[in-house]
């Protein structure tokens, strides 16, 4: 790589890949602050924002479809297909566009979170693509191929597509493991403040057993209908991202996805965590040490592995939906937070990605 500008597609599917993109980023420009980043993505601008120090350019791009979701826990196939058929196969005239563009900022390289679209771009734009996953969107469909043969055609399209890839970057936990040029450990963003500081900015006391409730940045009155019953364990302090605004009634603190808390930060301070499990929170209470009451996605292929994860390598219970929605999770949690906090050296996958792009230039 002879320059120091580096593309970035990025799938807007939850918050999740944003902020491991983000992570990476990151990690780089601490090694190389002249690194710049050119993001294309539909993930919201403010997310990269908060996460990154150094300036960024933002194009706002439907690099991936992922999947459509109801909420967060169900998904919406016949939508996914429906967005599919419209995304799939890429327009050679879109493909051409975006390289061109990608040529004129000088991106000497093309990073790729789950985002099959950047691949075919780098192809076009003649740059060296680097794909970043645990999981990769063929083998998610191929999770409902069987209720949906429609989704075939575009399993074996985006199959061709990361196979295609120049260099492979696996991130535990991974669904499927296959060949790769680099396997890292969990991938998180860096923490800014130390536990006591984010307590106090939260008004919570030093001994008050903090449970952070999230469900990835998808968030519902829906999914939280136990809500009125967490005032019943005063003992506890509850902090639930994913609200419209700020609010904080009794023991229950709600923060808004875009708030001035900085949610790793937040993750490190709490004592235990309570949500699905979607990458970022996997590997933000990895780091963390922290035991983990996970709410099960049966129905999602990547949630098994996640799962089976969490039993291998921290501590947790699991949940089910109806007892997450229902607060009976609730009768569980002196037997969550029971199991403590483990400590924790592993590296951060973030900087194992970032000395490895950084090497792709020599």
């Amino acid at each position: 790589m002879t320059s120091t500008t580096i593309a970035c597609f990025i799938t807007p599917h939850g918050f999740g890949h944003a902020t491991r993109a983000s992570a990476v980023i990151a990690a780089v420009q601490r090694r190389d602050p002249a690194v710049r980043f050119e993001l294309f993505t539909s993930a919201p601008r403010w997310l990269f924002e908060q996460s990154l120090d150094q300036p960024f350019g933002y194009h706002e791009l439907a690099a991936d479809i992922g999947l459509a979701q109801r909420n967060s826990l169900h998904e919406d196939i016949p939508e996914t297909v429906r967005r599919l058929d419209a995304f799939l196969p890429f327009r050679p005239a879109h493909v051409e566009t975006l390289a061109r563009q990608v040529n004129a900022l000088g991106c000497a390289m093309v990073l790729c979170d789950i985002a099959p679209l950047g691949i075919a771009v780098a192809q076009a734009a003649g740059l060296p693509s680097v794909l970043v996953e645990n999981f990769t969107w063929d083998w998610i469909y191929e999770g409902y191929a069987e209720c949906a043969p429609v989704l075939r055609p575009h399993i074996e399209t985006l199959r061709a597509v990361f196979a295609s890839a120049d260099r492979h970057v696996q991130t535990e936990p991974v669904c499927a493991y296959t060949r790769s040029d680099l396997l890292t450990a969990p991938v998180c963003r860096s923490l800014r403040l130390a536990p006591n500081q984010v307590r106090e900015k939260l008004d919570i006391p030093a001994s008050a057993p903090v449970v952070l409730i999230t469900m990835g940045g998808l968030s519902s009155t829906d999914q939280h209908a136990f809500f009125d019953q967490l005032a019943a364990w005063p003992q506890y302090r509850f902090v639930i991202p994913g609200g419209d605004t700020a609010a904080t009634a009794g023991n229950v603190l709600r923060l808004p996805n875009h708030s001035a808390f900085y949610h790793p930060d937040i993750m490190r301070a709490a004592d235990a965590v309570v949500g699905k499990t979607g990458y970022s929170t996997v590997a933000e209470a990895y780091h963390a040490g922290l035991p983990y009451g996970y709410v099960s996605r049966p129905r999602f292929r990547e949630s098994g592995v996640m799962e089976r994860y969490i039993q291998a390598h921290m501590r947790g219970i699991a949940f089910g939906e109806e007892e997450f929605r229902s607060g009976a999770w609730l009768k569980r949690l002196p037997d969550l937070l029971a199991l403590g906090r483990m400590a924790r050296d592993a590296p951060n996958g973030a900087e194992q990605i970032a000395d490895f792009l950084l090497s792709l230039r020599q």
